[in-house]
């Protein structure tokens, strides 16, 4: 458990208002007359922080569209698709992400669904981290809607770290129209959990020693890494919160999840030395998904299906400058029954023909005899592509003909050039979602340490 730490000398009060820095003691502050403000004799010394926008696709969809304020919004393509995002009254509902279409819809028919705009909400995102490089340099993002901060070199500059936290939420809805909500704490996984408690636009700070109480009461499934799983394996020994599992010995644990077991237990206690970095980090994976309007059992359409995902997963490799040696496909059936098989390649690759050739066998012996309501195309175990061998050929003929149909999708748009065989197929285009994304390719490994999908 982390031991108690003397306060830091700063301010131990500030308004969330104005963020003017008061007396510990004042009830209302002395600028603005506002009531709200955050105290603590701890707060000097709390210098990092996670900030994570509330809804974030949907509230840029009500941003850009006023008349949506009021309204249920969800943002997710077709009946057959998934819930990307929910706005905060479509979840009054019981709609929440990840949810199939047609449960959220039938929860409420109201709702307005907006099909995800990708290349917007990644604009959006890039201005919200600008916010947030503007008050402290050392932003390590997590997705495009949230980040974790460290503050500790800003104060001189802009005061308390509380107040620097404060200062970027403000900045984000002053300057951006969204909200956010911040977690300030001596750690990573204890900020993360405490933005996450009093959305939307919640403040939260956890003082220092105060870490393993503050998660003591909460959820199990608040943890970073405990899953449905996880959550089912600690029930057998009578884990229902927090709190509980910090009281189960790391050897038993050990002995059912392996070392993740005792990381848990550390986890459940409020450890997490893992500092704040701003060093992008290398991917680890890359995927595309299609749901079916219709499920099928066509082979023509199966493999169809596999070559749009896999010339999408090829051409984020590319722009990520990284090839993969393991290629994996997802088969879910109409009754949702859903398997996946990979194959490592004899040399890393970034050829869409390639990784459709390979995704291809890897699900024919799983679509016989059974109709195919998602397809999935993951590329994995990816290397860097900074050098290539001299090619000659065959091969260096379609390395030029790659080359140069990248840049020209480039240049005009990812409508532009597509394979005959895709037109008209009604399958999404392969580098439409992904094109505006290319500079979050080296990113793709930084995953979200909750269960909800990025704009949640």
């Amino acid at each position: 458990m982390t031991s108690a730490a003397p306060a830091m000398e700063g301010p131990t009060c500030f308004c969330r208002d104005c963020l003017h820095d008061l007396d510990f003691t004042t009830r209302r502050c002395g600028e603005c007359g506002s009531p709200r403000l955050v105290r603590h004799h701890a707060l000097p010394s709390l210098t990092l922080a996670h900030i994570d926008c509330d809804a974030f696709y949907a509230t840029v969809e009500k941003r850009d569209n006023p008349e949506l304020a009021d309204k249920p919004v969800i943002i997710g393509g077709g009946k057959r698709g998934v819930v990307s995002a929910a706005c905060y009254i479509s979840r009054t509902f019981g709609v929440r992400s990840a949810m199939p279409m047609f449960k959220a819809l039938a929860l409420c028919p109201s709702a307005t669904v907006i099909r995800p705009d990708m290349a917007k909400y990644v604009r959006v995102g890039r201005e919200v981290r600008h916010a947030m490089q503007a008050l402290t340099p050392l932003v390590e993002p997590l997705s495009i809607d949230e980040a974790f901060l460290d503050v500790a070199g800003s104060e001189p500059l802009f005061g308390s770290p509380a107040a620097i936290a404060r200062a970027i939420q403000a900045a984000i809805e002053q300057e951006l129209g969204l909200t956010a909500s911040v977690g300030v704490a001596s750690n990573k996984l204890v900020a993360k959990v405490a933005s996450d408690l009093r959305k939307p636009a919640g403040l939260v700070e956890v003082p220092i020693g105060m870490e393993a109480s503050f998660l003591a009461p909460l959820a199990i499934e608040r943890l970073w890494g405990v899953g449905p799983r996880t959550r089912d394996v600690l029930a057998e020994y009578g884990v229902r919160t927090i709190g509980d599992l910090a009281r189960v010995a790391p050897d038993m644990l050990e002995r059912r999840l392996g070392k993740h077991g005792p990381e848990l237990i550390a986890r459940a206690r409020g450890i997490d030395p893992a500092p704040v970095s701003d060093e992008p980090m290398e991917a680890k994976s890359v995927s595309h998904e299609h749901t079916f309007d219709v499920d099928t059992a066509s082979w023509e359409v199966i493999e169809r299906t596999l070559l749009a995902l896999s010339e999408g997963v090829a051409g984020r490799l590319r722009r990520g400058a990284v090839r993969a040696s393991t290629i994996a496909v997802k088969v879910r059936a109409s009754d949702f029954t859903t398997v996946t098989r990979q194959r490592t390649l004899p040399e890393p690759t970034d050829d869409g023909a390639i990784i459709w050739q390979t995704a291809a066998a890897l699900a024919r012996p799983q679509v016989r005899g059974i109709r195919v309501r998602l397809l999935g195309v993951a590329a994995s175990h990816l290397v860097a592509a900074d050098q290539l061998p001299l090619l000659e050929g065959e091969e260096a003929r379609r390395r030029r003909v790659t080359a140069a149909s990248d840049s020209i999708r480039g240049r005009f748009g990812a409508r532009a050039l597509t394979r005959a065989r895709l037109m008209g197929s009604g399958v999404a285009e392969p580098f439409e979602r992904d094109s505006n994304t290319a500079p979050e390719a080296r990113r793709i490994g930084r995953a979200r340490p909750t269960e909800d999908p990025p704009g949640s």
